[in-house]
């Protein structure tokens, strides 16, 4: 069975290690309601993608809540 060569030493590790953080998120706005969303992905608020309606968003629990206003 293999074994290592030679020690890794602690600033191989640094080195090595320097990759493992966690990337910043890049949020682009919706085109129909203008919130950040991630990109190449369905609104959440809107359920628009490419202009187009594509998913059906269920309304908040508060959006519920207010009365309604009549015509």
């Amino acid at each position: 069975m293999a074994l290592p060569g030679h020690r890794r030493t602690s600033s191989d590790k640094r080195r090595r290690a320097a990759h493992f953080a966690l990337k910043k998120i890049n949020l682009s706005a919706c085109t129909a309601c203008k919130k950040p969303v991630l990109p190449h992905h369905a609104c959440p608020f809107c359920g628009t993608y490419g202009g187009k309606k594509v998913v059906e968003v269920k309304k908040s629990v508060a959006d519920r809540r207010k009365p309604q206003a009549k015509k």
